[in-house]
């Protein structure tokens, strides 16, 4: 593409700003390109936190309201959000779109850039989540991409499984692991100063999401954490980050606000923002389901719970130990994980090197008409 290249970076919430942010500034610092911020999903509701330096950068934020705690409440937003963000393409016009990931509403943003014949940047394809409907949309918005940037070897291995082309796919690492060295070195007065309280004698951080593909959302397994985290010593200060947007958030986030009530040792975040990585950086663990601990704490030498299904498939390192939902196995986990000796591990999803890769891709992408015409590559089974 012609200099300077127009690429417009999408964040649907506090989950995705921190991956996104160090390309969009790397885009801004960048003469031969010129990066746009658009933010949707949840970062226009409070209720879920966002992230206030965003709506500061942003050129276009397409609100996506939830009218309720189900399945019906999350398509009507998805739908909210495709006709918002296809108006704000128009306006920005930029050359692609960038965008991360798997949420439902990310899949609206990758529907309106093919309705607009715009190519698709997708970083993030190729992982498996299996416990969560974030599995099938993160495959489809893969099939509608014009560029891949994976953050490891068998995601990209995946992607052409898929029939993607070889040219079009790019391991480069995940792109939040390039802040991790400046977020360790955050002093502690500093941090405790985004916090707005003191950190503890020990500290844990607690991150659990719905599980949209169990019946119950994931209720048993979010009760069994709460039970296995409530036999902890006061000294050990719980740091608990509430549910995201997905269907059965609310009833999850009643039940933690109800269970932390009166517990000192405990405080609850719509988000942590600029203090989260700094945080687990000082964190003895961090335990629940969220990606961030098998994608982002191994890089700080932080063990990590895995808790129930929700991540069941994704590549994990040695600092991540695995339990099912129940609370003799989340204490027994945690147990093992603060015992263990991760002197040498080795973050499997990057060296903290990801943002000049990812810079040198989008400053050498093709002409729009070679990236729009996909080739699906067929694969030769021996014996077929």
């Amino acid at each position: 593409m012609a200099e300077p290249v127009t690429i417009c970076v999408v964040s649907s919430g506090r989950a995705d700003y921190g991956l996104i942010r160090p390309i969009l500034d790397a885009l801004r610092a960048d003469p031969r390109t010129v990066g746009q911020l658009l933010l949707t999903g949840t970062h226009a509701d409070d209720r879920f936190g966002s992230e206030a330096d965003g709506r500061l950068l942003a050129d276009a934020l397409v609100p996506m309201p939830l009218d309720g705690d189900d399945a019906a409440a999350a398509a009507r937003g998805a739908a909210a959000v495709l006709t918002g963000v296809v108006e704000a393409l128009e306006r920005l016009k930029p050359d692609a779109v960038l965008i991360v990931g798997d949420r439902y509403e990310i899949l609206a943003v990758a529907q309106a850039a093919m309705l607009l014949r715009l190519p698709l940047i997708h970083l993030g394809g190729g992982d498996v989540t299996e416990g969560a409907i974030d599995e099938g949309i993160r495959h489809a918005v893969s099939k509608l991409a014009q560029v891949h940037l994976v953050t490891h070897a068998e995601a990209a291995r995946r992607l052409r499984q898929l029939g993607e082309e070889d040219w079009r796919i790019h391991t480069v690492g995940n792109p939040s692991l390039d802040s991790l060295s400046a977020a360790a070195a955050m002093p502690d007065a500093a941090l405790e100063g985004l916090l707005g309280r003191p950190l503890g004698a020990d500290n844990l951080l607690v991150c659990f999401h719905p599980v949209t593909l169990l019946p119950d959302g994931g209720r048993a397994e979010f009760d069994a954490l709460l039970a296995a985290l409530g036999e902890l010593p006061a000294s050990t200060h719980l740091w608990i980050t509430r549910p995201n947007a997905d269907p059965g958030h609310e009833g999850l986030t009643a039940h933690l606000t109800d269970w932390a009530a009166g517990r000192s040792n405990a405080s609850v975040h719509a988000t942590l923002g600029a203090a989260y990585l700094p945080l687990m950086a000082r964190c003895r663990a961090v335990v629940g389901n969220s990606s961030s601990g098998l994608t982002e704490a191994p890089s700080l030498g932080i063990p990590t719970v895995n808790v129930g299904v929700r991540q069941q498939g994704r590549l994990a390192g040695e600092t991540v130990f695995h339990c099912v939902g129940e609370a003799a196995a989340i204490r027994a986990a945690l147990a093992r994980a603060m015992a263990a000796d991760l002197a040498g591990a080795i973050n499997p999803y990057g060296d903290g090197k990801t943002v000049p890769r990812i810079l040198s891709v989008l400053t050498s992408l093709p002409e729009r008409d070679t990236l729009m015409h996909k080739r699906f590559i067929d694969i030769e089974v021996a014996g077929g």
